[in-house]
């Protein structure tokens, strides 16, 4: 069984590599969804896919990558169907 989550994830995660980093984790762990840049210096995502899989992701969302500084990562239930991990435009 599938689940569906939102992600916002703020801090220094703009010109770090955040999406490259969570599109590679996504892959990595079977997870479907998106990642794209938002106007305000934050990070949004929605990530589908098995319950452990999804936590995995949120847990390396928490960290991100190297040069990133996860202030928080809010977290809420959402919905749809994804058959991929994409980065969209600027939202």
């Amino acid at each position: 069984m599938s689940i569906v989550k939102h992600l916002h994830i703020s801090g220094r995660v703009q010109g770090v590599g955040y999406r490259h980093f969570l599109s590679r984790a996504a892959f990595e762990l079977q997870v479907t969804g998106w990642v794209r840049n938002r106007h305000d210096g934050s990070v949004e995502a929605v990530v589908c896919g098995s319950m452990e899989a999804v936590h995995a992701l949120i847990e390396r969302a928490r960290r991100g990558p190297l040069h990133a500084t996860v202030d928080a990562c809010r977290v809420t239930d959402t919905h749809g169907t994804f058959t991929r991990f994409e980065t969209l435009p600027d939202g």
